[in-house]
């Protein structure tokens, strides 16, 4: 089908600078007339021309509430804008590391390259109608918009008076694999929506040493525990756990994704990961179940993480100093040596 373009008089919205995690608000708040149309044109706006027209974006998230309708606005606006070609990971879902291993890794069928990506989550925040939504945009490299962009579309926030979007083109079914096609002014504008793991999977074989780990869980000494908090990180768990790697399903907990993550508070600590802390044994209770030797759990976008052993917790800061320790000799990815840690 064609496609035309709107322009949608607006008045600015009560700005708030975008930082590396990107604008944060009550689901309330986004859900306002113009409210995310404006933040997404001001980001439009803020890049250069070569980024945004007949440019590859990537539209994704989380899956917390909002984010469906969100995806939709957004496609229609990337059309709209001039953007070619829209990559959408299967029912919307996308976790922050994966997003950045899509923009770097991913290359079409016709050879092209994202020089972008939308990111819908707030984090390791509750979802929900009266919960958290959030956006940010990621950048050619995978990282997040540096501050130079994120002023440029604070400032653009609070002076526009207008935004494009094609109403007329129809909703995408994102939860269906496969490629859409429609013309607009400025010629073929496409959507792709695509597995959500398989990217992400190819990239993890190339760091870690894969038959290594399928040894370790196929071993009847180890056992471990993962739980996704019903986050994003469950679009990845039963793919590289269960299929890739060979582990039971039972050592998998809260990997459904779900809009409002269980009615649950999708932060990796042991106030909130609190079925995984007392499977691990540390509940306030004894369990007459031996724990596992590993656990960990993941927020809702999947950047942050949560390590457990048998009845003991590690600080963030220990997990991070007993990776860079063994980095070298453990991780393929850096055989050559380690750069730095974060």
């Amino acid at each position: 089908m064609v496609f035309k373009v709107s322009k949608v008089s607006t008045t600015p919205i009560d700005g708030q600078k975008p930082g590396t995690s990107g604008l944060r608000k009550k689901v309330k708040v986004f859900i306002q007339p113009h409210y995310l149309q404006n933040f997404v044109q001001s980001t439009f706006n803020a890049l250069t021309p070569e980024k945004v027209r007949g440019a590859t974006l990537v539209v994704s998230g989380d899956g917390r509430y909002f984010s469906k309708d969100a995806i939709q606005i957004i496609i229609k606006m990337s059309a709209a804008n001039g953007v070619k070609r829209v990559w959408v990971g299967q029912n919307g879902l996308l976790s922050t590391p994966a997003v950045s291993a899509v923009i770097r890794e991913r290359v079409g069928v016709d050879g092209s390259k994202a020089t972008g990506a939308f990111i819908l989550t707030a984090s390791h925040n509750p979802g929900g109608p009266h919960e958290d939504f959030g956006i940010k945009y990621n950048m050619e490299n995978g990282g997040p918009a540096p501050e130079a962009i994120t002023d440029k579309i604070f400032e653009n926030t609070k002076t526009i008076t207008e935004y494009l979007i094609a109403e007329d083109l129809p909703n995408i079914d994102i939860s269906t694999i496969g490629v859409a096609n429609f013309s607009g002014p400025e010629g073929q504008f496409d959507v792709e929506v695509f597995d959500s793991a398989s990217d992400y999977v190819k990239l993890m074989k190339l760091i870690f040493d894969f038959e290594l780990i399928r040894k370790l869980l196929s071993s009847s000494k180890f056992t471990f525990c993962y739980d996704a908090l019903h986050g994003v990180a469950g679009a990845y768990a039963h793919r590289i756990f269960v299929e890739e790697l060979g582990a039971l399903e039972s050592s998998l907990l809260n990997c459904v994704p779900k809009e409002d993550f269980g009615g649950g508070h999708p932060d990796p600590n042991l106030t909130y990961a609190k079925e995984l802390v007392a499977r691990m044994g540390l509940g306030k209770s004894d369990s007459a179940v031996d724990p596992p030797e590993f656990g960990a759990a993941a927020d809702g976008d999947a950047d942050r993480n949560m390590i457990l052993g048998k009845r003991f917790f590690v600080t963030p800061s220990d997990s991070v100093a007993i990776i860079a320790a063994n980095a070298v000799d453990a991780i393929p990815y850096f055989s050559s040596g380690l750069k730095g840690v974060a």
